[in-house]
């Protein structure tokens, strides 16, 4: 199982993160993901603000998910649920 390694740390530049520090190695492989916390996102974003967001083509890679809108769907009715 991969270790998971939790940086907390403010964005000083638009689109700019720097990470030092790190246990790896050169040639080591990696895989990061990044979550920007929900008090940090902005409560209304513009249409380019939302392209440039990272949430348009989110799933489009996933092998899990064949048809997006269903699993969007389903996911919101499981909340639902849960919620009622």
């Amino acid at each position: 199982m991969a270790e998971a390694i939790y940086v907390h740390q403010v964005i000083e530049q638009d689109g700019e993160v720097f990470v030092t520090g790190l246990p790896c190695k050169k040639g080591q492989h990696i895989e990061m993901i990044l979550r920007i916390e929900p008090s940090a996102m902005p409560s209304r974003m513009t249409a380019r603000q939302l392209l440039r967001s990272g949430l348009i083509g989110l799933w489009k890679d996933r092998a899990d998910i064949g048809d997006s809108t269903t699993y969007a769907r389903q996911l919101r009715e499981q909340a639902h649920r849960r919620r009622g």
